[in-house]
């Protein structure tokens, strides 16, 4: 059965420890046929600092020493995930420039500069009302970054959840459903996709009524990714996500190269 991970993060991610190599040894190991590194690109800084450029050489220098070593055993394409990229239009535009670029992940880790631009990672979410107050600012978010064209796929469009684990019930997200729509919409207007982000097979529940929506809208194109941020929970929750997607009536998953989908059909 194909596999493709088409979120993950090696060292050249704040959050991640793993080497580039180790990433991909992993992705062999695993019997994965194509292991995506999307390594983060905000614009926005977890304390909400503005950061306006990335640094493509670390990052090239550190991909030829994995493509030296798997590059004939995995498919390994270039990847970004580029946060709040629609805030700043001009450092957007440079840095997607980078030749051999093959896939973008659009995606909103931090509240918008008004609300002081910090990481959602950061929120307090002690009450529900907090928990609402940050999804409301996020979902706004959104719809602006899919109305931008800095993008391939929306990124984990539940991404605040993860982090709502409080004395009180799941937060529900059909108050946002125009919202989520919208988002989904906007992307599949410009021929572009959404991605099932399994969160290391932690997230995978709460995606149905955002696929259900998405095929209602008329949406075809679906990455799929682990977020793994270490080797060892790469892969994990691509083979229920796939169960999902076809439980959904989808017959393909996509894999970008040089920014286009290629669909591979489900099995």
């Amino acid at each position: 059965m194909f596999f493709a991970d088409c979120h993950t993060h090696s060292r050249l991610s704040p959050d991640s420890n793993a080497p580039m190599v180790e990433m991909a040894k992993a992705a062999r190991e695993y019997g994965l046929d194509v292991m995506c590194l999307t390594d983060h690109c905000d614009l926005l800084s977890l304390e909400g600092e503005r950061t306006l450029t990335y640094d493509w050489q670390a990052v090239l220098r550190e991909r030829k020493g994995m493509l030296d070593a798997f590059g004939t055993q995995v498919d390994l394409p270039l990847g970004l995930e580029f946060g709040m990229a629609h805030l700043y239009p001009e450092a957007a535009e440079r840095i997607l420039s980078q030749p051999g670029l093959d896939f973008v992940i659009g995606s909103c880790h931090n509240q918008d500069e008004q609300a002081g631009g910090r990481d959602f990672y950061l929120l307090p979410y002690d009450t529900l009302e907090q928990c609402y107050a940050a999804l409301d600012n996020y979902f706004a978010s959104m719809l602006r970054m899919a109305a931008a064209p800095y993008y391939d796929v929306v990124g984990h469009i539940i991404y605040p959840l993860r982090y709502m684990n409080g004395p009180y019930d799941t937060p529900d997200l059909t108050r946002y459903r125009d919202q989520i729509r919208e988002i989904m919409r906007l992307a599949i207007d410009s021929g572009r996709g959404i991605e099932i982000n399994t969160w290391k097979a932690q997230t995978l529940e709460p995606w149905l009524p955002v696929l259900r929506d998405y095929k209602d809208l008329g949406g075809e194109i679906i990455t799929v990714g682990s977020d793994a941020h270490a080797p060892e929970p790469l892969g994990k929750g691509l083979r229920e996500a796939y169960a999902m997607m076809a439980d959904c009536g989808f017959r393909y998953v996509a894999v970008y190269h040089q920014r286009k989908p290629e669909m591979i059909r489900l099995k």
